[in-house]
């Protein structure tokens, strides 16, 4: 399958998505076929802080139109940030979408994980993941919302973390898995594997552009 991504609403997690595929590919002895529209990260930015759903999806939906004539068979957003918009994005796409919540709710019952802390933008933290099905999630107190968000975004828009941003993130995850019981730390924004980078932390971490590049794999490969 010839598989479309839309990438540039986060440099670093296009890039991540790309190694992630093709390293996917390559240990399945698998040729990837892969073509790759670039966004604009800050009118993403712009129409989400504004909750404008239906403006974001028309730019996608016109990307999609590219990545279709392009050969493309099937597209997926490499932000956990754009699925805000999914809703509104999936009558207007010509082509199928593959999401990554479904993929995570496949994923967290696999491992049996019923509580996690979630972090990334305001409309997955408010959202709890767009509701996500099957696990508890649990999330930074409303006030500090903005605060999680602008470093997350920042950060995006950087395509590096700051040590400012590193221990903001570091220290919120903790006090999830401390304080709310989470059971696993999920990086619910794409970038975010910028700022947890070292070899292990003191709770497990569930990343989600990764889980979202096997299963992106594991239907291009069917």
């Amino acid at each position: 399958m010839h598989i479309g991504l839309i990438g540039g609403t986060g440099p670093a997690a296009t890039v991540f998505y790309y190694r992630a595929l093709v390293r996917l590919y390559a240990n399945a002895n698998r040729r990837l076929d892969l073509t790759i529209a670039n966004a604009d990260a800050k009118e993403v930015v712009n129409n989400l802080d504004s909750g404008n759903q239906m403006a974001q999806a028309a730019v996608f939906a016109k990307y999609i139109d590219q990545l279709k004539a392009a050969g493309c068979e099937a597209v997926a957003l490499t932000s956990m940030g754009a699925h805000f918009c999914m809703g509104a994005l999936e009558p207007m796409s010509s082509l199928p979408l593959m999401s990554a919540l479904p993929a995570l709710e496949a994923h967290f019952s696999a491992i049996n994980v019923k509580k996690v802390g979630v972090l990334g933008t305001r409309a997955v933290m408010e959202s709890r993941l767009y509701g996500l099905a099957g696990v508890e999630v649990v999330t930074v107190p409303h006030d500090e919302l903005g605060t999680a968000h602008a470093h997350y975004v920042a950060m995006a828009i950087a395509g590096k973390a700051t040590h400012e941003q590193r221990a903001y993130f570091e220290n919120a995850a903790l006090r999830l898995a401390d304080e709310r019981a989470a059971e696993a730390i999920v990086l619910g924004g794409t970038d975010l594997f910028i700022a947890f980078d070292k070899p292990s932390y003191p709770y497990p971490v569930v990343d989600c552009a990764l889980v979202h590049a096997e299963a992106i794999a594991q239907v291009g490969m069917c």
